[in-house]
């Protein structure tokens, strides 16, 4: 569904990306895992276009999509939860919901995407009319993908949804994630620092490391690496 070849990406004179390639099978949870700036996050804001490219090809479902217009890829039914989350604080749960649904012109489709937002995540329908701002990290969270599921996507890129976010809650939102991607098959790119809990659902995995592809097996196969195991799993 979706594959990169020879990408490269740079910040002025600093190269993020080197020549990185890899594909995800449609249906499938892919995830990215490496250390902090190892290049994972600036890859997923590559293919949803926040970031041009310097080099490389972009196919997604067929199409290349490499410099085209993020709300361009939006509509293609490719959509980015960002690091941090980044709700509209002001907004309330209701609010946010919509913004994610602006390319919706049924009221019926999005009444009924609501519901099912509503029924993955129970707490927001409990919070429906309560700012944004207001709740905690794992309920803005569970909004953020909320939000992105409200633009029906065929593709959700997930950007470190377990950062500063209680244990308890993380292993919900994850269940969750299992839940999107086996019930609408809906293909899912991971990126997670945590590395165990993100090859417990992935079927593969890419291991990024300054900038460069170094390791690419099933999840199994990654959980069970030696190098792996001691580089990001703890040993």
């Amino acid at each position: 569904m979706l594959t990169i070849e020879d990408l490269s990406v740079s910040y002025g004179a600093i190269k993020a990306l080197h020549r990185i390639s890899l594909q995800v099978e449609k249906g499938s949870i892919v995830t990215l895992i490496g250390s902090n700036g190892a290049g994972k996050s600036t890859t997923l804001r590559t293919v949803s276009g926040l970031i041009r490219p310097l080099a490389g090809r972009i196919t997604y479902a067929g199409e290349r999509i490499d410099g085209q217009a993020a709300h361009r890829i939006v509509a293609r039914g490719l959509c980015h939860v960002p690091e941090g989350r980044m709700v509209f604080a002001n907004l309330t749960v209701r609010e946010n919901l919509m913004m994610g649904a602006y390319l919706q012109r049924d009221a019926a489709v999005i009444a009924r995407e609501r519901d099912y937002v509503f029924s993955v995540f129970p707490r927001l329908a409990e919070r429906e009319a309560q700012q944004a701002g207001t709740l905690s990290g794992g309920e803005q969270q569970m909004l953020a993908i909320g939000r992105a599921l409200m633009g029906r996507p065929e593709f959700l890129m997930l950007d470190e949804p377990s950062l500063g976010i209680a244990p308890l809650l993380v292993k919900a939102i994850f269940e969750r994630i299992v839940e999107i991607n086996r019930t609408r098959g809906i293909t899912i790119l991971l990126v997670e620092q945590n590395a165990n809990l993100a090859l417990e659902i992935a079927t593969h995995g890419f291991v990024l490391e300054t900038g460069r592809i170094i390791l690419s097996d099933t999840a199994a196969a990654l959980r069970s690496d030696p190098k792996v195991r001691s580089a990001y799993l703890g040993g």
